[in-house]
């Protein structure tokens, strides 16, 4: 049942919101650094420690997920022609419109959570479902309708996946086939990957326990997991739907935070190198990213970036036009735009 314009509804709205939402329109620090580098290095000003990004299929806009706290931060959509930066969550958010069919597990909507892996899933006529992972008040993942249909993306909270009980933090997400999600426990101890059915809530991928799962994305038939193995500082691929999983892991040199599909049909695996390992001497870096072809697992290094004052820690790269753009936080006041190479 999708709850829509009823005034009962409504009143228990502003209970919830009321005091929040108004506090949420002008809560968030103003960007002051001057987002300025004297490198070739180009930047979208105006974010506060986007952590992942996601392209919005067939626009102009990618979606920013940002960080104030450990438990609130904006939504972003940025324009990659005019470089426009617009808050859609909480701020300029549609009301909600709770599928409470859906997501059965989900107590109802909630306004400010700290944003963190971001995916979507697409659909027709410019209304697509954004999902969100949700770290604060709950932890959790939230549920978007997302609209394109104006000049600006448009969110609307639709639900809620409470996360799996027991698991440390869930941190990516990927879209599934069959309205189902993928999702990484990151725990450095020991994490594993999670599969949200609709009808079964989560269960435990076999076979997939590591240490620090980080990013991921799926193959398009759903028969392949792609993680960021921040732990192994290698991109890991796992198979799904199999009795006994197959693993094999591609070392690409840094602690893989996000991933994602390039434009190539290769993977994009964005991170960092911010401490060395017990008794090893390294070379730290603030941004370094890599593709992976996923046929032959061919390495292809591309952006090695020690960062600058207002950009200090890179998470996550996307392919967007000639360049790439990789997002971050831990003192990441933009957008880092890079040119492709030849």
């Amino acid at each position: 049942m999708r709850i829509k314009n009823h005034f009962s509804y409504l009143l228990s709205l502003m209970t919830i919101f009321t005091v929040p939402w108004v506090a949420a329109q002008g809560s968030y620090p103003p960007q002051e650094a001057k987002c300025e580098s004297n490198t070739e290095v180009l930047f979208v000003c105006g974010v506060i420690n986007p952590e992942d990004l996601y392209q919005i299929p067939d626009t102009n806009w990618v979606i920013a997920t940002g960080r104030i706290s450990d438990s609130a931060g904006p939504i972003y959509a940025v324009n990659i022609e005019s470089y426009q930066v617009e808050e859609i969550y909480p701020h300029n958010a549609a009301l909600p419109e709770f599928d409470q069919e859906t997501y059965q597990q989900c107590p109802g909507p909630i306004l400010t959570f700290q944003p963190h892996g971001v995916t979507l899933r697409k659909g027709l006529d410019g209304e697509h479902t954004l999902y969100v992972v949700g770290h604060g008040a709950r932890e959790a993942v939230e549920v978007f309708n997302l609209s394109v249909a104006e000049d600006v993306p448009v969110l609307s909270w639709t639900g809620c996946i409470p996360s799996p009980e027991g698991t440390r933090r869930i941190n990516s997400i990927t879209a599934l086939p069959e309205g189902s999600l993928g999702a990484t426990n990151f725990d450095t101890a020991g994490g594993q990957l999670w599969e949200w059915h609709p009808t079964t809530d989560w269960i435990e991928v076999p076979g997939s326990s590591m240490m620090g799962p980080n990013g991921l994305v799926s193959s398009e038939d759903g028969a392949w997991f792609y993680v960021g193995g921040w732990s192994d500082r290698a991109l890991v691929r796992v198979s799904r739907g199999k009795m006994l999983a197959e693993v094999e892991i591609i070392p690409v040199g840094f602690n893989v935070d996000n991933v994602r599909w390039g434009k190539d049909r290769r993977i994009i695996a964005a991170g960092h190198i911010t401490r060395c390992p017990s008794d090893e001497e390294c070379d730290t870096s603030a941004v370094r990213v890599a593709k992976v072809n996923p046929e032959n697992f061919e390495v292809e290094q591309l952006l090695d970036y020690d960062g600058n004052e207002f950009f200090e820690m890179g998470t996550v790269a996307i392919d967007v036009k000639d360049e790439i753009w990789v997002g971050g936080i831990y003192g990441s006041f933009a957008i880092a735009r890079f040119s492709k190479r030849d």
